[in-house]
């Protein structure tokens, strides 16, 4: 991995989303995609996972039996010619989610969702989608995580409808991930010095955003190799409240959980550090914000940048 890469491959994150939207639009993304299935199963490791979780939980809530599994799981579904595979691995070669993938090819419909066209994941399956992310030069998914999403909203739109705008959306988000790159200078010094505490950092989200604390925090553990820590915010009051009264306390705080008072008075009482990214929220201490930070699935889409950049910051400092 190299850091200076990694920073140059989130410079390029509005440029290679934009080229995205336009294949999204031209109807390339996802030609060949059965729609006439009765339930989907999403395979990954890491932030595909993440991905996947949040988007098996978005098809529940519209109506459509979906699950997202790791790969590596030993207590995979049964095969089932009506049961929708959708294997994600950014650079093809994913030991468990090929082995995973393997196992429903034949037997099930798979789709392969990879960044490596000729990769081992696309053996045997029935359709090959691109994430159209471009290599990542420094070692670090970060692009292909935010084009996972994508294709995972537009798979959504494909089994569920085409109501809002996804090509509208992932314009927005490329301009917002731009809007952040060129504010650089009016935060992240600031943020960065606010999230690195000497016990860590924990970033905290609303379940139907959870994977951008899960992909924030391992960008921190993975490039500067920093003790980060995903929760959610409901879950935050139950089960992480307790390190707030003991420990140097740094919090990267994704809004729009309706239980953000309780976390709120819990961080004022003990003196919590907590950095809110897209709103301005009263009790926190800090706020960045960004172009079309008040549309949801933009915000699913762009605000990963921010605890991706401050990793950045961090590496290399």
């Amino acid at each position: 991995m190299d850091p200076n890469l990694y920073r140059g491959d989130l410079e390029r994150k509005p440029e290679v989303l934009g080229a995205f939207a336009d294949a999204l639009e031209r109807g390339e993304l996802l030609a060949g995609v059965p729609d006439d299935v009765d339930r989907v199963l999403l395979l990954g490791m890491g932030s595909s996972t993440y991905a996947a979780g949040v988007a098996a939980a978005r098809l529940r809530a519209r109506g459509v039996d979906a699950i997202a599994e790791l790969a590596s799981s030993d207590l995979l579904p049964p095969a089932d010619p009506r049961t929708l595979v959708v294997a994600i691995s950014a650079s093809g070669g994913s030991r468990e989610t090929v082995a995973a993938a393997r196992q429903y090819v034949g037997r099930s419909p798979v789709v392969a969702i990879t960044n490596v066209v000729d990769s081992p994941i696309t053996k045997g399956a029935d359709v090959v989608v691109n994430m159209r992310a471009e290599p990542e030069a420094g070692g670090v998914a970060c692009r292909s995580y935010q084009h996972t999403l994508g294709l995972l909203l537009a798979l959504e739109h494909l089994l569920v409808g085409n109501e809002p705008d996804l090509v509208a959306t992932v314009r927005r988000s490329a301009t917002a991930c731009a809007d952040l790159l060129d504010r650089l200078g009016q935060w992240l010094s600031e943020v960065s010095e606010a999230l690195a505490g000497p016990n860590g950092t924990w970033i905290v989200a609303p379940f139907r955003r959870m994977s951008n604390a899960q992909q924030g925090a391992l960008m921190l553990r993975e490039g500067p190799r920093r003790p980060a820590v995903a929760c959610e915010t409901g879950d935050w009051s139950h089960v992480d409240v307790y390190l707030a009264k003991t420990l140097d306390y740094r919090m990267l705080l994704f809004p729009g959980s309706g239980y953000e008072d309780e976390l709120l008075r819990w961080t004022a009482e003990r003196g919590v550090a907590v950095v809110c990214v897209g709103e301005d929220l009263a009790g926190a201490t800090q706020a960045v914000r960004y172009n079309g930070d008040d549309d949801d699935d933009v915000r699913l889409l762009t605000e990963v940048l921010v605890p991706e950049l401050v990793a950045h910051r961090l590496w290399t400092s």
